[in-house]
């Protein structure tokens, strides 16, 4: 009886340890789990690691940028004018352009030094980053109505986490990355960081980190969103590096900073934050802005008045376009339907509208002095992320 019942015992052992090991390698073969014979496991279909809390669903786990098909305005936007709005650093303005005749239709006076005209996370509201005065104009893009300023000091960029939780100033001469309240504005957390002159920035995938370009001490920042606290910091290897833009590829995988001094694009494993690669572009590589169709990157190289195409598939530049009389190509975006791409002519006074197909310059339009982060609207996408506009 006792024979029989150890012998039960042991059975019962191998059943129950076999058991376990279906369970810790259910995508395994039955023999390698010794349970020959038996039917494997249905497969369990792969899904997304879990975002951010309260971030929006990722539309396509290969494609950050499903969203911002051509034309695929959110019902929040879809009523609003087409308009292109530039800030005029020097001149304390913003210049409206009406895209359809290339017109300057109404100038706005703003604060003092406009750097960037920001969609806010829900689109409802654009952001005029006024750094020198420590305000943010709003304006309404459904009627143009410029609102009343709201104090914010040193607001030389502004971003928005991915669920909307937190609006983040880019503030570059305090040192310091500030959560705020994204309607009301109010402080919430004050990040000082080391590195001086914190300007760009973009979201992981799963919105759970971001990378902060330091222009002037040519130095990379990994930011956790939720902690809202650096937990990444590393030097460009390039001496006089001056980061710029930065930009997500579409599979999530890769970050790109372009570099005015480097002269081209950093490409950065986000998720391990190693030392990045520099891919050469052209003199003072600024801007960068993703195809509507999420296959190309235009790269803005403000210092010879040229835009290169970067193909993401490829992994290469494959164009280059340069501006017929020259100029100072910066920031921007692309229109809705995704056929011209707009960049602001930073030393220019000018703003030009260029063919996204065959690279050619559509018009060259006359603005006030130092026209910079200028913001494409409406665009397609689901919510903002900020800059002239990075929606998802």
């Amino acid at each position: 009886m006792t024979t029989i019942t150890r012998r039960t015992t042991a059975l019962l052992a191998g059943a129950l340890l076999a058991a376990l090991a279906g369970c810790a390698d259910p995508s395994g073969p039955a023999e390698a789990r010794g349970t020959k014979g038996v039917a494997p496991p249905a497969k369990v279909k792969k899904t997304a690691p879990p975002g951010l809390p309260g971030m929006p669903p990722v539309l396509d786990t290969k494609d950050v940028y499903a969203a911002d098909r051509p034309n695929q305005l959110s019902p929040v936007v879809k009523d609003f004018p087409s308009r292109v709005y530039v800030p005029n650093t020097n001149s304390n303005t913003v210049s409206v352009i009406d895209p359809k005749t290339y017109k300057v239709i109404e100038t706005i006076p703003v604060g003092i030094q406009p750097q960037h005209v920001v969609p806010s996370w829900d689109m409802k509201t654009l952001w005029v980053n006024n750094n020198r005065g420590h305000t943010l104009t709003p304006i309404n893009p459904a009627t143009g109505k410029v609102g009343k300023p709201v104090e914010v000091h040193d607001p030389y960029n502004l971003y928005f986490t991915p669920n909307g939780r937190y609006a983040v100033v880019m503030a570059s001469m305090d040192r310091e990355l500030v959560f705020r309240d994204p309607h009301t504005m109010d402080r919430v957390k004050t990040v000082p960081v080391s590195c001086a002159g914190v300007n760009h920035a973009d979201f992981s995938a799963d919105g759970r980190y971001f990378v902060v370009s330091c222009e002037f001490s040519g130095e990379l920042l990994k930011v956790d969103t939720e902690k809202m606290q650096v937990v990444g910091q590393q030097k460009l290897p390039f001496e006089g590096a001056m980061p710029q833009d930065v930009k997500i590829s579409p599979d999530g995988k890769t970050i790109y900073i372009a570099d005015m001094m480097a002269h081209g694009m950093w490409v950065l494993d986000g998720a391990k934050f190693t030392t990045p690669k520099l891919l050469p572009t052209g003199k003072g590589c600024h801007g960068l802005y993703v195809s509507r169709d999420s296959k190309e990157m235009y790269v803005s190289n403000r210092g010879e008045g040229s835009v290169s195409v970067f193909d993401f598939a490829k992994n290469k530049l494959t164009k280059k376009w340069h501006l017929p009389d020259g100029g100072s190509p910066d920031m921007g975006g692309v229109s809705a339907d995704g056929k011209v791409l707009w960049l602001s002519g930073r030393y220019d006074s000018e703003v030009y509208a260029i063919d996204t197909t065959t690279g050619k310059q559509l018009a060259r339009i006359p603005v006030g002095g130092g026209p910079h982060g200028l913001a494409v609207y409406p665009q397609p996408g689901r919510y903002s992320l900020g800059h002239t506009g990075i929606f998802r």
